[in-house]
C-alpha cells in the first residue's frame, strides 16, 4: 500500500519542549518520496541545535488542504528522527542518513521497519556575506594628564535578556585623538542574518583615559549585512545620552564623507555637543570563505581540556569543595563546564578522542606536576569522549594530592606543542583548549608568553573561572579590552585566541557559559585561515 507522506520539523530545546518550525509538502503515492519545498535556519555555532523530524501518512480526505491546517492527529504517523544541525553541516556532503523510528504512544505499523530518511543542508549564499567597516573620529577630547587617549571598539552580539557577548574587537590606538581603526569584518554566521533573530548588534566605542573613560555604543539590526536597511536603526550612545539614526544616515555619511557630532551630558542635565566626530569611513560587502565552507572540506575542531588540582578547590570529599562529586548526580562547576563545552564542540571532532590533563596536584609517588594526564597514564594524554573526561576527572580526585600553586604556562605549552605537531602534518585540524580553574594564576607573564607563541598556531583557548576568587588576571589574558598581550621579549600576539567567562556571571540563566565562551571562536578560526593563507579545498 503506498503512503502520502509529509515531514513535520521541530526545534528541540534542553528541557525537551518541542517548536514547530516547517512541514514539507505532501508526496502522493510514494514510498521513496523527496520533498522539494526547503526552509532555511540559521545556524548557531554556539548552540546545540536539536531538530526533530516526523513523518506522516496524510489521510486522503485531507489532501487537498493546505499543509499547515492539517491536524496531525487525523493523519497516521510513520516515524520520527532526530538529530543536531551541528551533526548535518560537519558532513563533507552535508547530508546525513536517520534511521526512522517509533515514537511512544503512537501505534507501529505492521512492519518492524520504518525506513530511512535523508537530510541535506545547503548554506545559503546570504550567509557567506562578510561586511567590511572602516570606522574613525575627530577631534575626540583628552582627559589626561600626561597623554593623549587610547581608544578602541567593542563589537556584541546581544542575545538573550540582553546580554552582550564580544564577537569582534579593534586594536588599541594609543595616545591618538583622531582614530582610524583597521578593518571590521563581521559575517552573518557571527551575528545572525535576520531582524526575526530577535538579537541586537552592539558597536561600542570607549576611549581610556587616566582618569575616565567616554564610551559610544551603536546598536544594529543584523540586517545590516544585508543591506535591509529599511529595519535597521543605530542607537549612538555617549556616556548617557543616546541619539538615534538610521543606518540609512549613516551610510550617507560614508558617502558624503561627513561625520556626525558626539554629545556628552553635563552636571546640569544639558547636552554639551562635543567637536569630536564619528565618521564611517568604509561600508563594503564581499562573499568570503565561511567557517561552514572550512567544514565542509575536512577542517575538524580538536577538544582538548586542563583541570586545576590545587588545593584552593577545597577537600574533594567535603561538600563544600568545588570539586565534589554529588551521589545524587548533580554535576559540579566542573563537570558541567566539560560537558556543556564538550557537548558542543564534540560533533566537530571525528575521532572524538580528547586530550586531558590536570595540573596543581600531586599525583601518587611523585612530585607536584602541572601538566599530568588525566587518565594517569605515563605515555599518552587521550580519552574517550566527554564521558571518558568525566570518568578520568572522577579517578583523578582520589589518585592525587591537591597541591599548588596554579601555572598555566605548562598546559598551554603542552596543547602548543600538539598543535604544532599537527601543523607541521598538514593536518586540517584546529585546537580548542578548555581550561578551568578556581583561582588566580601565578605566572601571569609565563603565560602570556606561552599565549603569544601559540597565537601563530591553530589554537584557541576557553578559561572557565570557577568560585569565588578573582579573576582580574583572567580579563587581561582575555585581552576583550583592545590590548594584544606582549611577551616578556617585546614581542605582541599575531591574534586574541582566549576567551575567559567567569561561571558566577553567567549562571544565572541569563546566558549559557557556552555561548558566552564560543562566540568568538569562529572568527578566530577564520582570522587565522586569512592569516596563513589557507583556503577551504573542495568537500
Amino acid at each position: 500500500m503506498q503512503s502520502d507522506p509529509m515531514v513535520v520539523v521541530y526545534k528541540k530545546e534542553k528541557d525537551e519542549t518541542l517548536s514547530e518550525m516547517f512541514r514539507t509538502e505532501v508526496v502522493l503515492n510514494s514510498l521513496a518520496p523527496k520533498w522539494i519545498k526547503k526552509f532555511t535556519l540559521a545556524y548557531h555555532f554556539e548552540t546545540v541545535q536539536t531538530l526533530l523530524f516526523r513523518l506522516y501518512d496524510v489521510d486522503t480526505q485531507y489532501q487537498n488542504s493546505r499543509e499547515e491546517m492539517l491536524k496531525l492527529d487525523d493523519q497516521q504517523f510513520l516515524g520520527e528522527a532526530t538529530c543536531a544541525l551541528s551533526e548535518i553541516v560537519t558532513k563533507s556532503t552535508r547530508t546525513i542518513t536517520l534511521e526512522l523510528k517509533r515514537k511512544e504512544g503512537f501505534a507501529a505499523r505492521s512492519q518492524p521497519h520504518h525506513g530511512k530518511l535523508i537530510i541535506h543542508a545547503e548554506e545559503c549564499l546570504a550567509s557567506k556575506i562578510t561586511t567590511e567597516i572602516v570606522f574613525r573620529c575627530s577631534s575626540l577630547e583628552s582627559k589626561d594628564l600626561f597623554s593623549k587617549s587610547d581608544p578602541f571598539l567593542v563589537v556584541s552580539k546581544i542575545v538573550e535578556h540582553g546580554t552582550p557577548i564580544p564577537v569582534s574587537k579593534t586594536e588599541v590606538l594609543k595616545n591618538n585623538l583622531n582614530p582610524i581603526w583597521k578593518p571590521l569584518f563581521l559575517s552573518v554566521q557571527q551575528v545572525g542574518r535576520q531582524s526575526t533573530d530577535n538579537r541586537v548588534l552592539k558597536l561600542q566605542f570607549q576611549w581610556q583615559t587616566q582618569s575616565d573613560r567616554v564610551t559610544l555604543e551603536l546598536s544594529l539590526s543584523h540586517d545590516l549585512l544585508e543591506k535591509l536597511l529599511a529595519d535597521i536603526t543605530t542607537h549612538l550612545l555617549c556616556v548617557a545620552r543616546k541619539v538615534q539614526k538610521s543606518l540609512a544616515d549613516l551610510e550617507k555619511l560614508h558617502l558624503a564623507g561627513q561625520g556626525i557630532n558626539l554629545s556628552l551630558p553635563t552636571a546640569a542635565g544639558q547636552n554639551k555637543v562635543l567637536k569630536s566626530q564619528l565618521y564611517v569611513e568604509k561600508f563594503t560587502e564581499t562573499v568570503q570563505h565561511t567557517f561552514l565552507e572550512y567544514l565542509a572540506s575536512g577542517f575538524e575542531l580538536s577538544f582538548m581540556v586542563a583541570i586545576d588540582f590545587t588545593a584552593s578547590n577545597g577537600n574533594p570529599r567535603l561538600p563544600d569543595s568545588l570539586h565534589y562529586v554529588d551521589p545524587s548526580g548533580r554535576l559540579n562547576a566542573y563537570q558541567r563546564a566539560i560537558v556543556e563545552l564538550g557537548e558542543v564542540l564534540q560533533f566537530y571532532d571525528s575521532d572524538k578522542r580528547f586530550p586531558a590533563w590536570g595540573f596543581g596536584a600531586r599525583p601518587i609517588d611523585s612530585p607536584v606536576s602541572h601538566c599530568f594526564n588525566l587518565n594517569g597514564s605515563s605515555s599518552y594524554c587521550e580519552v574517550d569522549g566527554i564521558q571518558g573526561i568525566l570518568t578520568s576527572y572522577t579517578s583523578a580526585l582520589f589518585n592525587v594530592s591537591l597541591a599548588g600553586p596554579t601555572l598555566f604556562g605548562p598546559v598551554i605549552n603542552s596543547a602548543a606543542m600538539i598543535a604544532s605537531q599537527s601543523l607541521a602534518q598538514g593536518s586540517r585540524r584546529y585546537y580548542v583548549l578548555l581550561i578551568i580553574t578556581d583561582g588566580v594564576i601565578t605566572d601571569l607573564q609565563e603565560t602570556k608568553d606561552a599565549l603569544v607563541s601559540a597565537s601563530d598556531l591553530p589554537l584557541s583557548i576557553l578559561i572557565v573561572g570557577v568560585g569565588g576568587a578573582d579573576f582580574k588576571e583572567m580579563e587581561i589574558l582575555d585581552a576583550d579590552r583592545g590590548d594584544r598581550l606582549e611577551s616578556s621579549t617585546g614581542r605582541l600576539a599575531s591574534r586574541d585566541i582566549v576567551q575567559f567567562v567567569a561561571l558566577r556571571d553567567v549562571q544565572h540563566g541569563e546566558i549559557s557559559v557556552v555561548q558566552a565562551l564560543l562566540a568568538e571562536l569562529p572568527s578566530q578560526f577564520l582570522t587565522y585561515m586569512r592569516i596563513r593563507n589557507m583556503k577551504p579545498g573542495p568537500p
